[in-house]
């Protein structure tokens, strides 16, 4: 089955894919030399009226809310084509940052709309892959032949704009999707010419067993994540430290790089603070420098040889000895690991679900990973996706899960709108309502236009920010719901 890449692009109405949506898809499919296969696929996906955007996201992609529901696809519309056109066998999904972002998205829209929220990835020989830690770890141990920006204030970054910029590489129109398509492209082309061996290992670490074997002997290996500070490239030595206690294939590794000695004889409670204050702003907080690491991510590992060079070693700010000498301090407390294990297992445990913090309605569109669908759930899920729209909710009735008999009623109100009786959209009404009023001065529409005013004051405002501004503003007039019809004295 000969393979060939997908490289894909999304913007979006904001960062969380749990919530935010998809506003325009593009992607092109290339044999494994980069050269194009097939047109490029460019399309708009619709925003539905309880799709609140944020402002600041749109200021940068241009795109406007009415474009996606003057030119758009509805979601199933979207993924109707993404299946039939898009997904073939042999297929390897990759962006610039599509692991952690691009593929989340996905992964929610798929949910959301009644397929499996992974299959397209892994099906028939399919795999996933990302550019963005390819060029950190390039750029950290292989940098020759490329020109690697900086800020303006001088420090590193591997932004796809800078970088095609610096290389002479054609990069038009950065945040439109089909743009930075193109971008990665070369990119990657660029990569794959100037470090061939080190890009066909990192193409390797795609696949979850290739990671699998490479750490089986659980020695120290090179470990680039933008986990890690920019300062030092975001590379640096790590060494597993344990399982996670649920998940097959996540593993809890430990950066070398910091001495475990503080670490080692805390008590649970201790070690949960160390994990916590991760996410803390206060100052001087001490935070244990383990992270989990899962391998169905493609992380870009290396075995300690590519170490061997001194320039690499100060290129990252790690001497051997340093991390040799952390790696024998933890061989020689195996109960470390048990402890690292049991911090995380409490964390977890302890933490609310989304549906103790928030009603069911309004909090199902990010419940995909709150567990697996079996197989009769699937089967239910084919049907409802081929019923006609006035079979959705009887067909949908079948299911037995909680997240899926609560989707049903707003897939449909999403997708078929016009076909929605007088209850259902009375419904509909009142769910938009809810989602966008709720709060009052705290609501999701109040805090869109705080923030359109916001922008609007600024000074330095181009025509094509204003214009952006004041159809963000229609729009947000053009959702605004009805107030509800009061009842009689």
């Amino acid at each position: 089955m000969s393979q060939t890449y997908f490289f894909y692009d999304l913007e979006t109405t904001g960062t969380d894919s749990r919530t935010a949506r998809i506003m325009q898809f593009a992607g092109q499919r290339t044999d494994l030399d980069f050269n194009p296969i097939g047109e490029p696929v460019n399309v708009l996906v619709k925003l539905t009226p309880d799709t609140v955007p944020e402002p600041d996201a749109i200021l940068i992609t241009g795109i406007t809310p009415q474009s996606t529901q003057t030119d758009g696809l509805t979601e199933k519309e979207f993924l109707e084509m993404f299946h039939e056109e898009v997904v073939r066998p042999g297929t390897i999904f990759l962006g610039f940052n599509s692991v952690r972002f691009d593929d989340e998205f996905m992964r929610f829209l798929h949910y959301r709309n009644f397929y499996d929220a992974y299959e397209w990835q892994w099906c028939d020989n399919c795999s996933r892959w990302d550019m963005l830690d390819v060029v950190r770890m390039v750029r950290a141990l292989r940098p020759g032949g490329i020109e690697w920006p900086f800020t303006f204030e001088g420090k590193p970054t591997n932004r796809l704009e800078l970088l095609t910029k610096l290389n002479g590489l054609d990069h038009e129109h950065a945040h439109d999707a089909l743009s930075d398509v193109s971008a990665t492209i070369a990119v990657a082309k660029l990569l794959k010419n100037k470090q061939p061996k080190l890009f066909d290992h990192l193409f390797d670490c795609r696949k979850k067993d290739n990671v699998q074997k490479q750490l089986e002997n659980e020695r120290p290996f090179v470990y680039v994540s933008g986990r890690f500070p920019t300062a030092n490239l975001h590379a640096t030595v790590a060494t597993l430290v344990g399982e996670h206690y649920e998940q097959t294939g996540c593993k809890y590794v430990y950066d070398l790089r910091y001495d475990p000695t503080p670490f080692l004889d805390m008590s649970n409670e201790e070690l949960i603070e160390a994990i916590q204050n991760k996410y803390s702003r206060e100052p001087n907080k001490v935070v244990l420098p383990v992270k989990e690491m899962r391998y169905n991510r493609c992380p870009a590992i290396a075995p300690l040889d590519v170490m061997a060079d001194p320039e690499v070693q100060q290129r990252i700010n790690l001497q051997p000895d340093v991390f040799q000498k952390n790696n024998k301090l933890i061989k020689a407390r195996p109960d470390f690991k048990k402890k690292i294990q049991e911090a995380f297992r409490s964390i977890a445990e302890s933490k609310p679900s989304q549906n103790d913090q928030i009603g069911r309605e309004q909090a199902v569109d990010g419940q995909l990973y709150e567990g697996f669908f079996d197989r009769s759930e699937k089967s239910v899920m084919d049907q409802v996706r081929n019923a006609a729209a006035q079979d959705i909710v009887r067909v949908g009735s079948k299911f037995k899960d909680k997240r899926l008999r609560t989707l049903v009623p707003l897939y449909k109100a999403r997708n078929y709108p016009k076909d929605l009786s007088s209850d259902e959209r009375a419904w509909w009404d009142g769910y938009c309502r809810k989602k966008l009023l709720d709060g009052a001065q705290h609501s999701r529409l109040a805090k869109y236009f705080n923030r359109l005013d916001e922008l609007s004051r600024q000074t330095d405002l181009t025509e094509d920010r204003r214009y952006l501004l004041e159809e963000l503003k229609l729009y947000g007039e053009s959702i605004m719901p009805e107030p509800e019809d009061e009842e009689p004295s």
